[in-house]
């Protein structure tokens, strides 16, 4: 074969594959929970250290969960992986793990109510969370301290779309010595490069993107094989956290069409935002793709060029945007993203219902704001069905 490296969509259909005796050209599914030794000196053996290639229960690791985990590091440029039951499964995971009471964090503001949710039980726990506005790097700067353990942030914000800059909050955090530990469910690993623009640990939900057609839950935390290994795969395989084998069989054949759909998502979702910008009867349309984006230049350099397949529009109140939604006919009214099916989400009275109104305005999240989930439908269909909704 060719030294030349393989492209990223040719390993998310070939890395890390584990036959079987028989040589099943699909990935196999090892359905068990558990794991036979010759003897008893063998489980003796592995419980005191287990090979790479040998497995002692399936919440601590399985070939099928392994060959996920191998695959999602090489796509991700990570050196290992530890798969999570679901996506705030990993974020829990990834944070609980190492930090301690009187440890101090410092977070982007705008994060996933579930998100917020575990950084307010790290403070009930003693840890010190920092909230800064994830665009503005003088508050970084600002927030971030000697001793300071880590920062988080989505790489793009649920549900309002802003970019952070990795490299320079990464540049800020690791001159303090802080873990950079991103949420990048919104980015996708077809455009993200997260590790090499600094991040040190990147977290995905695997139900979304990498799933794409909404079976399963999943979710999986990358970073350096100390960290996953030494750090994170204690916590989590001692605290039920592991996914189970069939949910990673699932995101396997996910990965195999992974590249194809996100790409036909962000042409979709870039067709739409073109589409909808001026339509008079919206008061926003915010789609990193658009140089009207505050972050376009941002987005465009950190994920390759793309826009990503979200995006979020104000129709002005929540009267209106309720309205519409309830005449799409394409768009399915969902809490989801990432799917083949395209969604539409009301966020204020959904996925962030429970932070309170002041915070919400604070965010961006206003009444009338509607987040897209594009599909893998045709965009002109897309650009009909939201057009007629808004009549």
């Amino acid at each position: 074969m060719s030294e030349k490296p393989l492209h990223p969509r040719t390993r998310a259909v070939h890395h890390g594959i584990r036959r079987s005796q028989y040589g099943e050209m699909a990935e196999a599914l090892f359905m068990t929970q558990g794991f036979s030794y010759d003897s008893a000196e063998q489980a003796e053996a592995r419980f005191i250290k287990s090979g790479p290639d040998e497995f002692i229960y399936a919440r601590y690791g399985n070939p099928t969960s392994r060959m996920f985990e191998d695959r999602i590091a090489d796509l991700e440029g990570a050196e290992d992986a530890f798969a999570t039951a679901s996506g705030m499964a990993a974020v829990n995971g990834a944070l609980m793990c190492f930090l301690k009471p009187g440890d101090h964090i410092v977070s982007a503001r705008a994060l996933f109510g579930s998100c917020l949710y575990v950084l307010d039980v790290l403070a009930r726990f003693g840890v010190e969370v920092s909230y800064v506005d994830g665009t503005d790097l003088e508050q970084w700067r600002a927030a971030i301290r000697p001793g300071t353990r880590a920062v988080f942030f989505e790489t793009m914000s649920n549900p309002t779309l802003e970019i952070v800059d990795i490299e320079a909050v990464a540049t800020l955090a690791h001159a303090a010595g802080a873990l950079v530990v991103v949420d990048n469910v919104f980015t996708t690993p077809v455009y993200s490069r997260a590790i090499a623009q600094g991040a040190d640990v990147v977290v995905y939900s695997a139900t979304k993107h990498i799933d794409g057609t909404g079976r399963c839950l999943g979710g999986v935390i990358c970073g350096t094989r100390q960290f996953v290994r030494e750090v994170a795969e204690p916590y989590l395989k001692h605290t039920g956290g592991a996914i189970s084998p069939f949910n990673a069989w699932l995101m396997l054949g996910g990965l195999n069409t992974l590249d194809l759909r996100v790409r036909a998502q962000t042409e979709g979702a870039l067709k739409l935002a073109l589409a909808l910008q001026g339509d008079a009867r919206l008061a926003r349309v915010i789609y990193p793709g658009l140089p009207s984006h505050p972050q376009h230049d941002l987005a465009m350099r950190q994920m390759d060029g793309a826009g990503g397949t979200m995006v979020a529009v104000d129709l002005g109140s929540k009267e209106a945007a309720f309205a519409a939604m309830n005449r799409m006919q394409i768009f399915q009214i969902s809490n989801n993203l990432g799917d083949a099916k395209s969604i539409v989400t009301h966020p204020a009275t959904t996925t962030h219902q429970r932070l309170s109104e002041d915070v919400r305005a604070g965010l961006g999240i206003t009444p009338g704001l509607l987040r897209l989930s594009i599909g893998i439908e045709h965009p002109e269909d897309l650009i009909a069905d939201f057009r007629q909704a808004l009549a």
